[in-house]
């Protein structure tokens, strides 16, 4: 609820502090006191459009805070939460108005954006006149106010949460479709590679043991005629083995009349044998790794450049080729069961959209007997308000080929003021004075359903009589006994019914000064002399305090 509002030089209001209460709050003071500049300014607070004339004449600046108490699960926290504003005790919205026109907006002393002040003071105050347009008669509002008088929210939820899987399963189905589509294009090209790849059989690491086999092939003439030499020379008619052989046994018998002398001879000689053997074997080796087919340098060239090319037109390594050929026959393989996935696809997606048009029939269904309801609670208020002739219908159209997460229905409240005549859309139909009736009896019909914590009603009492202002006055007061509502009115008996009584009067501070706007709660003998003179005007008599005590005495 409104906790504390602050005015610094909004137009005749130089410094106001007020503070407000739970209940029925009455601001009373005679015309021009400053009870719309009070509105204008708590609507500046709210984020309402700033006006450089709202600035109090010589100041550079006006400003407006407003304090809110709300509870910790409130939607106004929500959406600070959302753009990572603290909101842990009081809300509290302060707006600056420049002489120059421009305004700034602060929530809980941190910058913010008008729009995002105007969000959360949605939240926390609804302002309600003759001809005020953040009423109940936005038509895009109606359906919530129906559906939180109705208790549907589990049913809405249930549809949003429909419409989100059936719009997933159209979009699943689109893109497969698009995809096959695609696909079925490049399937030929796809079958061709892959069949290509298939015939060259790539494998890894091929490439660089071709590359070094051809290598030693090219080379292999010049290396045959080294390998010659070598082989001459370590296993030819001028290989020394032979006679290291012999000179090796003679010393071998040798050996034994004198061993340290000779031991390490035979030894040596033994291993330089070895060696030279060792050599040998590698020459031959050699020699028959370098001995090919000249035909085997073609039919390995040939395989190396094939790889290459493949490579070349595939935009890939060689190496990548082997890998490129799994993929290709991944996707020949998709390409192949897309038809059957695409069937399971629209199966999924008949099944839900079946499934929302069933939760939309059924939010429909209920949406039906709750209008019904409202329409029954609505016209039972209609006729202490002197609108006994007229009715009020919560009018609902069901599009069967649309729907979104809301569902399917368009509701909006239709009134008809008099019997023959037309009904229409509640703004387009009611006049001022029957408007703010209208609304009032909605209002009272919703109770806090889908309502913001604090109620402003401006003047709804305006050009009515007795019978219907105490009839008025009754359902504020019903109203506040849910959330905190605050009545700018004329009629003494709106006033009387209230829980607590604000008088605004204007004042002059010093002699030839500016006057200026102030705000007095007022006691009881005080309160009685205010509805005396409402209920007198001018001049105050006897009789109109003796009628303003009955009033008082009436409501208790």
């Amino acid at each position: 609820m409104l906790v504390a509002l602050s005015i610094r030089d909004i137009v005749i209001i130089d410094k106001l502090d007020i503070t407000f209460d739970a209940g029925l709050s009455a601001l009373t003071g005679e015309t021009g006191a400053g009870k719309s500049i009070l509105l204008d300014s708590l609507s500046l607070a709210l984020g309402g459009r700033g006006d450089a004339a709202l600035v109090r004449r010589g100041a550079e600046r006006g400003q407006v805070t407003a304090v809110f108490d709300a509870g910790p699960r409130h939607p106004a926290r929500e959406i600070l939460a959302d753009h990572g504003i603290e909101a842990d005790g009081d809300i509290i919205l302060r707006r600056q108005q420049a002489a120059d026109g421009r305004t700034r907006a602060f929530i809980n002393d941190q910058p913010a954006g008008v729009q995002l002040l105007k969000s959360v003071g949605a939240c926390l105050v609804e302002i309600h006149g003759q001809h005020d347009d953040r009423a109940l008669v936005d038509p895009s509002v109606h359906r919530q106010l129906l559906d939180s008088f109705g208790d549907l929210e589990a049913e809405v939820t249930a549809t949003a949460r429909a419409h989100g899987a059936w719009r997933a399963a159209e979009a699943a189905l689109r893109d497969a479709r698009a995809a096959l589509e695609k696909s079925t294009s490049e399937r030929d090209y796809l079958a061709h590679a892959l069949e290509e790849l298939d015939m060259l059989a790539p494998e890894t690491g091929e490439e660089a043991h071709l590359a070094e086999r051809r290598q030693v092939m090219m080379q292999a003439e010049k290396l045959a005629d080294e390998l010659t030499e070598a082989s001459e020379a370590v296993a030819g008619h001028t290989s020394p083995v032979p006679l290291m052989s012999a000179a090796l046994r003679r010393l071998e018998r040798r050996a034994g009349d004198l061993p340290d002398l000779l031991d390490p001879v035979v030894a040596a000689m033994t291993a330089a044998i070895e060696s030279i053997e060792e050599a040998r074997a590698a020459v031959e080796q050699a020699q028959h790794a370098i001995a090919f087919d000249p035909r085997e340098l073609e039919t390995t060239e040939e395989r190396l450049f094939a790889l290459r090319a493949a490579a070349r037109k595939h935009q890939c390594g060689v190496d990548d080729l082997p890998g490129l050929r799994e993929r290709m026959r991944a996707a020949l393989s998709d390409m192949e069961t897309g038809e059957e996935r695409l069937g399971a696809l629209e199966a999924a997606a008949r099944a839900a959209g079946d499934a929302y048009d069933k939760a939309a029939a059924k939010l429909t269904e209920k949406r039906l007997k709750a209008a019904k309801a409202l329409d029954k609670a609505v016209m039972a208020e209609l006729a202490p308000l002197k609108l006994e002739r007229a009715a009020f219908e919560t009018r609902i159209e069901t599009d069967d080929d649309g729907g979104g997460p809301d569902g399917r229905d368009r509701v909006e409240f239709w009134v008809q003021t008099n019997p023959g005549t037309h009904p229409g859309p509640l703004l387009k139909v009611a006049s001022g004075g029957e408007l703010s009736r209208f609304l009032l009896a909605l209002k009272v019909a919703l109770a806090d359903k889908g309502s913001a914590p604090t109620l402003v009603f401006d003047e709804i009492d305006t050009a009515v009589g007795g019978a219907v202002s105490d009839a008025i006055g009754v359902r504020l007061q019903r109203l506040a006994d849910r959330v905190q509502v605050l009545t700018v009115t004329h009629a003494p008996q709106v006033a009387a019914r209230a829980h607590r009584h604000l008088l605004i009067r204007k004042e002059s501070p010093k002699r030839g000064t500016d006057v200026v706007t102030r705000v007095e709660p007022l006691d009881p003998p005080h309160r009685r002399e205010e509805i005396a003179r409402m209920l007198a005007g001018a001049t105050v008599t006897e009789e109109a305090r003796a009628a303003a005590g009955r009033l008082l005495a009436g409501t208790e």
